[in-house]
């Protein structure tokens, strides 16, 4: 089975080596559940937003259909203060393309909820014109606002949604260097969640 991951750092796995990223861990997780699938294919790089996905996607030009697409996209468009309203439009616009990556099937597509990031050191850290430190409480609310429109953009389109904000909550010293990426250990976290849908989106390697 076929397998495309599009996003941002998550996704590409940012300062984890590219067996720690949580694509791979799925992959591995399926493998354990007896579905065969390959190796993901990745369109995601550190600091994109919904418009820079979708610019990203049509310069790699995935040839589907794929058996299984995940989509995890909106942090930096919370984190540069994007409008709400642009984000689920292109959001709805980056999930109906991954609709089309899964031969037009929405069950095929599993979309994840980007965490909170107001837990990790980076959020605590003393203002600089390299980065500024939000607060924190500003911060997980909007991410809840962010995450509560991709999950209705992605529930109106018949696609499944797990939600990692509550769980990365718990997670903020499960980082890497720069003190705000998920390491290994917490992207294993959420592959526990995320691998029963994904297996259902599979049809259970039927």
């Amino acid at each position: 089975m076929r397998v495309l991951s599009l996003g941002d750092s998550y996704t590409i796995g940012e300062g984890v080596a590219p067996e720690d990223r949580w694509p791979s861990q799925l992959a591995r997780a399926l493998r354990q559940r007896g579905i065969e699938v390959a190796d993901p294919e990745i369109v995601a790089v550190t600091g994109w937003t919904t418009d820079e996905l979708d610019a990203g996607i049509d310069a790699a030009d995935p040839a589907g259909p794929y058996d299984l697409v995940t989509l995890l996209i909106g942090v930096n468009n919370q984190y540069r203060g994007y409008p709400l309203g642009a984000y689920r439009s292109e959001y709805r616009a980056l999930l109906d393309r991954s609709v089309g990556f899964a031969g037009g099937d929405p069950s095929r597509v599993v979309a994840v909820s980007f965490p909170d990031w107001s837990v990790t050191p980076f959020a605590g850290r003393p203002p600089s014109e390299d980065a500024p430190a939000p607060h924190r409480q500003r911060v997980a609310a909007e991410v809840d606002v962010f995450n509560t429109a991709a999950r209705q953009v992605a529930e109106s389109a018949g696609v499944a949604w797990v939600d990692l904000a509550a769980l990365s909550r718990t997670q903020g010293e499960l980082v890497v260097d720069d003190g705000l990426h998920p390491d290994g250990t917490a992207y294993a976290a959420w592959v526990e969640r995320i691998a029963p849908v994904a297996e259902g989106a599979t049809g259970g390697g039927a």
